[in-house]
């Protein structure tokens, strides 16, 4: 076998094993199933508040550009978990929204995301439990 087929195959073994150890992390770290559902119920508020925080010009450049980011990966037909899959398919989007929102959160404050929020108080408690932003 020719070197460079070699080096092909270790490539791709490699971005084989990242991907199973990202399942695995993501699996470790899925959100239990009432915060699961607590999510899908706020899913609408919270890609209308991805989207405010991401045009508000107030914020630093770098966060802004994280969220733009973000509603980039969650408007991709094609994830890093396929969302056919029970239960983690849609916790890697879960987990990428709790990330981005908890580094907002440490840039700008909680009260960007107050600000923000397009729906209730309620909404906006459930998804401080959800995602464990600090209130």
């Amino acid at each position: 076998m020719p070197d460079w087929a070699w080096t092909l195959l270790g490539v791709g073994a490699g971005l084989l094993l990242c991907w199973l150890v990202l399942l695995a992390a993501l699996w470790a770290a899925r959100p239990d199933e009432l915060r699961a559902r607590e999510l899908l119920r706020l899913l609408p508020d919270v890609l209308r508040l991805v989207r405010r925080l991401a045009g508000d010009r107030s914020l630093p450049r770098g966060v802004r550009v994280r969220l733009w980011l973000l509603l980039g990966y969650l408007a991709m037909p094609v994830d890093l978990v396929p969302d056919v899959i029970p239960v983690i398919g849609w916790a890697d989007d879960a987990v990428a929204v709790a990330l981005v929102l908890r580094s907002v959160v440490r840039r700008a404050g909680p009260d960007a995301v107050a600000r923000h929020w397009p729906g209730t108080g309620a909404g906006l408690a459930a998804l401080r439990r959800a995602t464990r932003l600090p209130g």
